[in-house]
């Protein structure tokens, strides 16, 4: 996907051919595999009635798709706003610090969704976001973004769809935090990650969870201990299988009810 054939019978050649392997190695990829057109996440990404010349100008506002290795960090609480995001593949945490320098996880986000859009309010990014697994994402610089919203009404209703989905969300989970018992808390987290995977065309009821239960716990409010006993009581309930890192929902419709 990133390197293509080319030949080498000249130096100019030779020179391009050792600029795509140096943007390999650094985990950039090659304009021409950033094409929001050739992308199996379109349909998320983007408004699905654009138009081909609409659709050219969203391709050109991906400056480059960005390889992100395990446990690295995308970019830092207070680091300059600069672009959003875009998760092409893989997975992120989101953290804040506290003073004492412990962490705590504010949100986990899969394939197809969006990251840096705290950074808009105050010009710096609230938070910090680190890669779950190797991971890829389109780098989008925002004030090109504002233009094609601008000239685009499609698009900018889309953003500010994206933008209210992490508003409910992050409403959600007050709600979750201020009124759920820890098991209650564990269940609505897993339908909630079963119920974005099925919107990817990924399995609503099987996948696997990258995220620790020591990072689960810190984002739903609760110890280590207490979501790994959740997990376990789940599990002896026959409301969920997990096997390490796999996770398989055995009964929904229970799990709603808890």
């Amino acid at each position: 996907m990133f390197v293509a054939d080319a030949p080498t019978t000249s130096s100019s050649a030779f020179s391009q051919t050792s600029d795509i392997a140096r943007r390999f190695h650094a985990g950039v990829a090659p304009r021409d595999a950033s094409r929001c057109s050739l992308c199996a996440l379109q349909a998320l990404c983007n408004p699905a009635d654009l138009n081909a010349e609409e659709l050219e100008q969203v391709d050109s506002l991906v400056a480059e798709v960005r390889s992100v290795q395990r446990g690295a960090s995308l970019f830092r609480a207070n680091d300059p706003f600069h672009s959003v995001y875009v998760l092409r593949s893989g997975s992120f945490k989101t953290v804040v610090m506290h003073r004492e320098g412990r962490e705590q996880v504010t949100g986990f986000q899969i394939s197809g969704e969006m990251l840096g859009l705290d950074g808009i309010v105050h010009g710096r990014h609230l938070t910090g976001a680190t890669a779950l697994e190797r991971s890829t994402v389109c780098v989008i610089p925002f004030e090109p973004l504002e233009d094609a919203c601008r000239a685009i009404k499609p698009m900018q209703q889309h953003l500010h769809k994206v933008m209210s989905r992490e508003i409910a969300r992050e409403s959600n989970m007050i709600m979750l935090l201020g009124t759920m018992r820890a098991e209650q808390r564990v269940a609505a987290f897993l339908l909630n990650l079963a119920e974005r995977y099925g919107t990817r065309g990924y399995s609503a009821t099987e996948f696997v969870m990258r995220m620790t239960r020591s990072e689960i716990g810190s984002y739903l409010g609760i110890t280590l201990e207490t979501a790994s006993r959740m997990f376990s009581k789940l599990q002896q309930d026959r409301l969920v299988h997990a096997r390490g890192k796999q996770i398989r929902l055995l009964d929904t419709e229970a799990l709603a009810r808890l």
